[in-house]
């Protein structure tokens, strides 16, 4: 017979700051009890990030960490042995749900994101594509003429991902409202930065080349993907995320003016097609190196910008305004320092961003050799914080 454990906390000590304290458990206590055979009340209870995101009074900041979270655990690295294709781990549906939950059985996020990544759509649109182990994403037949773009196909999520909405519907039934359940997608110009480069790029030299030469070529590309990941995010909502998160990963590449012709639009469309069908669904937007374009990501109409760790916190607060909230920004190196020091680092940023519609969380995701102690740590100092 297996034996339950009951947990509890005899004492505490105090960090107090100007917006929040920090109670930091000196040490847990594990007593053997009876087992328990009640089985689980549905939580009606909305998630700590969902009210923090519309700006209601909340205890703390929610945390969750991005995307690779989990790819660094041992419990996930285990199970690459097993299923060495990426494209196999995120496209069964089983795997997607272990995968995903790792970090929240090990953690306890405030935030559960769907296992996938931003390129999964692309063979519903007609254009192949792998990851290949040490190289990352190959796109087989680079995109770079008008005919090209004509044979490539609007996205419809039911027929060609319908392992996302089975997981996405297991995961908040597991999750159960203790967490939000994040799904993602990829905006209209980083698809189109992969599908035009054939894959992962340092120069954009040929995707430039298309906007600046041929623009109406990418334009036509932009508008399918565009159309494409609006029915990708109701779709994911409709299946059971309760948020999603655009990841806009090579549009700081752009200046700010050509950021405006050949990004800022196409987001700004996603979020007013998403807003007509579900309007109380968050939209978090995130662009790796955006310190110069955040006055500009405001602009789409998203609830929530992601800052990474290159913006001072409460200088992108004040850049971005009280309206819009904001998420991030602990620069990922940090968690390679000691537990000190990533506990300053924690409370400087959540001081920094103010007791309103902030979510906790990195500038980036997870490095590789991250320690998970460490990563342990930054959550039971996350989820000690009170306003």
């Amino acid at each position: 017979m297996s034996t339950m454990y009951s947990y509890s906390v005899p004492s505490f000590s105090s960090i107090s700051l100007s917006n929040f304290t920090y109670r930091r458990p000196n040490r847990i206590i594990c007593s053997a009890g009876a087992p328990v055979a009640e089985r689980k009340a549905i939580n009606t209870t909305e998630p700590l990030l969902l009210n923090a995101v519309r700006g209601e009074d909340v205890e703390r900041p929610p945390v969750w960490l991005m995307r690779q979270a989990g790819r660094y655990m041992k419990s996930y690295q285990t199970l690459c042995e097993k299923h060495p294709s990426f494209r196999e781990r995120s496209e069964n549906v089983d795997l997607v749900v272990e995968i995903s939950l790792q970090p929240w059985k090990v953690f306890q996020p405030d935030g559960v994101i769907l296992f996938s990544d931003i390129l999964t759509p692309l063979p519903g649109m007609n254009i192949p594509f792998d990851i290949v182990k040490g190289k990352g994403p190959i796109i087989f037949d680079p995109i770079s003429t008008a005919a090209q773009v004509d044979q490539v196909r609007e996205f419809t999520p039911q027929e060609w991902v319908p392992y996302v909405g089975e997981a996405l519907t297991i995961l908040r039934k597991e999750v159960n409202n203790e967490a939000a359940v994040l799904g993602f997608v990829g905006a209209p110009f980083t698809l189109a930065s992969y599908v035009v480069e054939g894959g992962s790029s340092k120069n954009f030299t040929k995707i430039k080349k298309l906007a600046f030469s041929q623009p109406e070529i990418l334009h036509a590309l932009l508008e399918k993907f565009t159309t494409s990941m609006a029915k990708y995010i109701q779709y994911q909502a409709d299946n059971g995320a309760q948020a999603v998160q655009i990841f806009d990963s090579w549009a700081t590449e752009l200046s700010p003016t050509d950021f405006e012709q050949f990004s800022l639009p196409y987001l700004k469309q996603i979020v007013d097609t998403v807003k007509k069908t579900h309007p109380t669904l968050p939209l978090i937007l995130y662009a790796s190196g955006s310190g110069g374009l955040l006055e500009r990501l405001s602009l789409t109409g998203v609830d929530v910008v992601s800052l990474d760790w290159t913006v001072d916190m409460a200088e992108g607060r004040k850049r971005l305004g009280s309206d819009v909230a904001v998420q991030g920004n602990v620069d990922p190196g940090v968690l390679f320092g000691s537990k000190e020091f990533i506990t300053k680092r924690i409370i400087d940023t959540v001081d920094k961003a103010g007791n309103k519609k902030h979510i906790l969380n990195l500038g980036h995701g997870i490095k590789v050799g991250t320690p998970e102690e460490n990563v342990a740590h930054f959550f039971e100092v996350a989820k000690g914080l009170r306003y």
